[in-house]
């Protein structure tokens, strides 16, 4: 008896271990693959499709289009890479738009060499001023695919590819395996290529239909975690109704006294601070980048100040500076999460979309510059800031400037989330009460706080 006892007291504490085994597997799994979920973007991918055009004896002409269907995140210069590892033993006979980082060993061939015979190429976008004859439409942008919202003209790369020693049909024609894709560091996941029913052209003039001989696709996902563990982003926060102006988190994207590498920030002050910025080398040196000593050692700082309120409607102003001496940042744009986005009036000098991610849900705007006005954020330096200011509605139902309301509750800049201070360090409210009307003496302090604030203690 007490042995029987025994073993079903093993048994059930066995059968519990592997219970709490199988949910520890099971919520790790989830955890992991939320990672690359973006609540604002839940759609957002990269989709390549990969276009059978025609048969040449040994194999196919193929139009390789990536799609970039996220709302708001760019692949930036220098640009995407891809590759892939060939099922069988494919060769890259020529490309159109596009080439091999590599060549390989096509030590085999003798007369007309291939372009690649490795088994698992590298393909880069050729760069602008490419010779006409060596282009496609959608190439040779360098690498650079803008955001489907903010530049859907290009949003879209191509390249055409001649694949020998491969299948001549559909039937013996083998996909590429293990898809991979820079962007242009790490970060996106690609999924396996995918048959599909082929892709469909219209003509010009629109009277005639011709399709591919066999289309497959693949999807790719963006995960910040993925990409880098360290934001490059930061938000500061202030308002009229109190004195105080809240800094980005110190050490938000890294510590100074963690930087051992030689130049990973640099002083503003520094005696011959461009001669520091940009060293003599030798042509076609790409140079590390280089940020400057701030507390929170972020590249971009976005800086959201409560400027205004009104009867009927109150103001925001946003200001992004960029503290990085080496980069310029072209086609920026940032994303912003607020409840009262749903009632905009008006913004100044920057363009904005509504991003919609839920329905009946508008909380989330994104904004980007004026083309040739202020569409270029400059290095770090005198210029290297954009500003803008908006205008919202106040719905009387759910209006207040209470626990920290007025602030956003997320915000990014191209595509990254950007560290927001803690909500217990929010401007708050005067004790007395909230008055819509500003005293003199705050009026004149607080820009010069601002002053000092943006100069002196970043």
């Amino acid at each position: 008896m007490d042995s029987s006892v025994s073993r079903s007291t093993s048994v059930v504490s066995n059968l519990s271990f592997l219970a709490v085994l199988i949910v520890f597997l099971i919520s790790s799994s989830s955890l992991t693959s939320t990672e690359a979920y973006d609540a604002l973007d839940p759609e957002g991918n990269i989709t390549m499709k990969w276009d059978v055009m025609s048969w040449t004896p040994d194999g196919y002409v193929a139009v390789v289009t990536m799609f970039n269907f996220q709302k708001y995140r760019h692949i930036p210069s220098p640009g995407w890479t891809l590759g892939w590892k060939w099922a069988k033993k494919e060769v890259i006979w020529s490309m159109v738009g596009a080439q091999t980082t590599e060549q390989g060993d096509c030590s085999k061939y003798k007369g007309n060499i291939p372009h690649c015979c490795k088994k698992d190429p590298t393909v880069v976008d050729l760069l602008p001023g490419t010779p006409y004859n060596q282009q496609i439409a959608n190439c040779c942008k360098g690498g650079v695919l803008n955001s489907w919202v903010q530049d859907p003209g290009n949003a879209a790369s191509s390249f055409q590819i001649s694949v020998g020693a491969a299948g001549t049909t559909n039937k013996t024609v083998r996909v590429p395996r293990n898809f991979t894709l820079m962007g242009p560091g790490p970060g996106y996941t690609c999924g396996p290529a995918k048959v599909v029913r082929p892709t469909k052209f219209v003509t010009t003039d629109t009277r005639r239909t011709t399709q591919a001989m066999m289309t497959w696709n693949i999807t790719c996902t963006y995960s910040q975690f993925l990409a880098q563990r360290t934001p490059t982003c930061c938000v500061s926060l202030s308002s009229f109704y109190n004195e105080t102006i809240v800094g980005c988190p110190t050490c938000a994207c890294g510590c100074q006294n963690n930087r051992t590498e030689s130049g990973a920030c640099l002083d503003p002050d520094t005696p011959h601070l461009a001669s520091v910025v940009s060293p003599p080398t030798k042509k076609g040196t790409i140079l590390p980048p280089l940020v400057q000593c701030t507390r929170h050692l972020c590249p971009i700082r976005v800086h959201w100040h409560v400027k205004q309120n009104y009867k009927e409607y109150w103001r925001v102003k946003i200001t992004i500076t960029n503290f990085n001496y080496r980069l310029n940042y072209s086609q920026w744009n940032m994303v912003a999460q607020h409840p009262n986005f749903d009632n905009i009036t008006q913004i100044f000098s920057f363009n904005y979309k509504s991003l919609t991610p839920y329905a009946g849900l508008n909380d989330t705007a994104m904004l980007w510059g004026v083309k040739f006005y202020n569409d270029f954020l400059s290095e770090a330096g005198p210029l290297g800031n954009v500003q803008s200011e908006i205008l919202f509605r106040k719905d009387q139902a759910t209006f207040s400037f209470e626990k920290g309301w007025a602030f956003p509750r997320r915000i990014y800049f191209n595509g990254d989330n950007c560290v927001m201070p803690p909500p217990d360090t929010y401007p708050f409210l005067p004790s007395g009460g909230f008055r819509p009307e500003v005293s003199v003496f705050a009026s004149v302090l607080l820009p010069v706080l601002l002053v000092f604030f943006f100069f002196f203690s970043a």
